[in-house]
């Protein structure tokens, strides 16, 4: 199995929703359990085997790199792709591409999860997938984008269901597992990786889900970024 030693963690937001806490903190260095978001989340990726972490950054990216620094104190390289503009989520890989030369992980930086990467990797080659996106259960499917699949593998994301037409009750968790060569399939500048890459990889029947069955906590509202502190 190839093993996954690079990540791209988005952490340029302003986090509009959860002022005012990130008037003056990027919202990834908000404290869970004493420790920031993002540190959560790059040292789950360092116990898994990965060895460099790219860091889309942008609203107060000087805040971020003073914090983390070159990843030294976690045992890894970290490298800033910084944005001059909000990309979005596709824009901001699509301008950190030239990091990536094989398969790599790409996160939120703002969600609190225990995904098991090696189990998802064993998934995602096993269906040589292009990409697979970490899927969780939820209650409230007319919030979010459902996923319709066959088996394994997505066939599309319904945005915002009614509960009884909904496909499933499996929504994007914001953990995913690419080829470099998807990143293809972006155009530069302000994208979503939502509206472009997935559609493209669905169409060709090498877009994968894999059910992560743990702990998944997104922060991108006072409402829950307090249920993640309770939680978590």
């Amino acid at each position: 199995m190839t093993e996954i030693k690079s990540a791209f963690i988005l952490a340029g937001g302003k986090g509009e929703r959860l002022r005012p806490l990130t008037i003056d903190t990027p919202k990834p260095l908000l404290p869970v359990k004493g420790k920031p978001i993002l540190e959560w989340a790059i040292e789950r990726l360092a116990d898994y085997g990965v060895e460099n972490i790219v860091l889309g950054t942008g609203f107060l990216n000087e805040k971020i790199h003073e914090e983390l620094g070159n990843g030294e104190k976690y045992g890894i390289k970290i490298n800033y792709s910084i944005e001059k503009e909000f990309l979005g989520t596709g824009g901001a890989l699509k301008f950190a591409q030239a990091f990536f030369d094989g398969r790599f992980i790409m996160l939120n930086g703002d969600n609190l999860m225990d995904i098991d990467y090696r189990t998802m990797n064993e998934l995602h080659e096993r269906n040589s997938a292009t990409g697979t996106i970490a899927l969780v259960e939820v209650d409230e499917v007319e919030q979010y984008g459902v996923a319709e699949l066959e088996g394994e593998k997505i066939l599309t994301f319904i945005e915002k269901p009614k509960k009884e037409e909904a496909p499933s009750n499996l929504i994007n968790a914001g953990a995913y597992i690419l080829e470099k060569e998807a990143i293809d399939l972006m155009p530069s500048g302000f994208c979503l990786i939502e509206k472009t890459m997935f559609p493209a990889l669905a169409e060709q029947g090498k877009l994968f889900g894999f059910r992560h069955n743990g702990k998944w906590f997104p922060t991108d509202t006072i409402e829950r970024y307090e249920k993640a502190q309770k939680e978590w």
